[in-house]
C-alpha cells in the first residue's frame, strides 16, 4: 500500500483542504516535505482542542511528513527554493493567486526550473473568474455554490454543517488531480499546472441537492426528499432524548419498519407534499416511544435503514468503527497522539511522528544537494531556520 514511494511533493498548504490532501498522499508513500513559514509556520499546530501540547487536528493531518522552514521573503531564500523545486515531483500550493508571483515564484518559473514539476493550486475560488481574488472559507464556497441554499430549515438561515465539506472535497480533488497529472506525465514526459478550486469541487458532491436547479425547477430548501421533505429520511427523537436516524427511502424498507412498528402509510410516505406534516408527526411519536438502547436493539432485528445518533465522544468505543480499526495511537516525542486511519491506509503500516516545525529543515535541503556550507549560510541569514 506505498504505490507511490518515488514521489515526492513539496507541500506549501496549511490548515485543512492541503494538508488533509497531502496526508492521502503521504499515506499512500509519498515523501511529503511541508515548507513553512519562519513565524508561526502551520496556523494549525496553535489551534485548540491540543494534545501532547499540540493541535489534535494538526496531529491528524501530518503524519509521516518532514518540516523545513523557509523564509521565502528573504532575498537568497528564492534561489534556494528554485533550486529546492527541481527535486521534486509535485509542488502543492494554496495561495491566492499572485501571491507566489510576487515573490517571483511564479508558476512559470517554478516549471523553468523543473519542466517535469507538477503544480497544484487549490484555492477558494479558482485562478481565473472574478472572485479568484477574494478572500474565503468553508461556508463561504458552500454558499457561492448554492450547495447552503439547499439545506434547511426552511424558515430560518441555513445550519452550519458541522464538517468543512468544500475544504475536504478540494482536498480529494487535488489528490485525484495529481495522481492524473503523474500517469500523464509518465507518458509525456511534461509537468502540468492544476487549477483547483473549493466552490468548483463541492458542485459534483452535492449532484442530488441541486439536480432541482439543473432541472429549471425551484429548490425548496429543507423539503426535498433528501433534505429533510419526507417523514422516511428524517431525524427524531427517542423516549430517552436521544437522536435517532431513519433512512428508509426504499418501498422495502420503508414497508418493513411500519409493519414493525404497526404505523399504516403507504408509499406516498416517500414523495414530498403537503401530507408530510402529519406523517413526521406519526412517526415521531412512534420514535418517541421507545429508548435509544430499544431502538438499536430494533435496528439489529429489522433491516430498515434506522441507526443511532453517535455523539463523536462515542466514536472510538463504537463497536462497528471500532472493528474497522479506523482509530489508533501514533507514539511521538511529545507523546502519544490519536490518529484516524483513511479508508486507503494500510491499518498495519507504520507511521511517522508529526513533524516539529523546521524539524527535518537540514535533512530536506541535503536531499536537494545542498552543501553543509550553503545550508549554514542559508540560516545564518535567516533564509532558513531549523528548530
Amino acid at each position: 500500500m506505498r504505490p507511490l514511494h518515488d514521489i515526492r511533493v513539496l507541500d506549501l498548504t496549511r490548515l485543512l483542504p492541503g494538508p488533509f490532501a497531502s496526508l492521502v498522499l503521504a499515506d499512500l508513500g509519498a515523501t511529503v516535505d511541508k515548507i513553512e513559514d519562519a513565524s508561526g509556520g502551520d496556523y494549525l499546530r496553535h489551534m485548540p482542542p491540543a494534545v501532547a501540547g499540540q493541535s489534535v487536528g494538526f496531529h491528524l493531518l501530518n503524519r509521516n511528513k518532514r518540516s523545513a522552514v523557509i523564509d521565502l521573503k528573504k532575498p537568497n531564500a528564492k534561489a534556494a527554493f528554485l533550486r529546492l523545486v527541481q527535486s521534486y515531483d509535485v509542488l502543492f500550493e494554496q495561495f491566492r493567486p499572485g501571491v507566489l508571483d510576487r515573490l517571483g515564484l511564479s508558476h512559470a518559473a517554478l516549471t523553468r526550473e523543473n519542466p517535469k514539476l507538477i503544480i497544484c493550486a487549490l484555492t477558494g475560488y479558482g485562478q481565473t473568474g472574478t472572485l479568484s481574488q477574494r478572500a474565503g472559507h468553508d461556508l463561504n464556497y458552500l454558499a457561492r455554490s448554492g450547495i447552503l441554499g439547499a439545506q434547511g430549515p426552511a424558515n430560518a438561515p441555513p445550519q452550519v454543517p458541522a464538517t468543512q465539506l468544500a475544504d475536504i472535497s478540494g482536498g480529494l480533488w487535488s489528490v485525484i488531480s495529481i495522481l492524473a497529472a503523474v500517469r500523464e506525465r509518465d507518458r509525456s514526459g511534461k509537468g502540468a499546472i492544476l487549477d483547483i478550486a473549493m466552490t468548483d469541487g463541492i458542485l459534483p458532491f452535492a449532484t442530488m441537492a441541486i439536480a432541482s436547479a439543473l432541472a429549471g425547477e425551484p429548490v425548496r430548501r429543507g423539503d426535498e426528499p433528501l433534505a429533510g421533505g419526507i417523514a422516511p429520511y428524517q431525524t427524531y427523537t427517542s423516549k430517552d432524548g436521544h437522536s435517532i436516524t431513519l433512512a428508509a427511502l426504499e418501498p422495502k424498507f420503508w414497508m418493513t419498519f411500519c409493519a414493525a412498528v404497526g404505523l399504516e402509510a403507504g408509499m406516498e410516505a416517500l414523495m414530498p407534499g403537503p401530507h408530510q406534516a402529519e406523517l413526521k408527526t406519526k412517526v415521531a411519536a412512534v420514535i418517541a416511544s421507545k429508548t435509544r438502547a430499544e431502538w438499536e436493539a430494533f435496528g439489529a432485528q429489522y433491516d430498515c435503514c434506522l441507526e443511532p445518533v453517535l455523539d463523536p465522544s462515542e466514536i472510538t468505543t463504537d463497536s462497528h468503527l471500532s472493528s474497522r480499526n479506523l482509530f489508533f495511537t501514533l507514539q511521538t516525542p511529545r507523546g502519544p497522539v490519536p490518529q484516524i486511519r483513511l479508508p486507503i491506509t494500510d491499518s498495519q503500516g507504520v507511521h511517522t511522528a508529526p513533524p516539529e516545525k523546521g524539524e527535518h529543515t537540514r535533512a530536506i535541503l541535503r536531499d536537494a544537494h545542498f552543501t553543509d556550507a550553503e545550508i549554514d549560510e542559508l540560516l545564518r541569514t535567516g533564509a532558513a531556520k531549523e528548530e
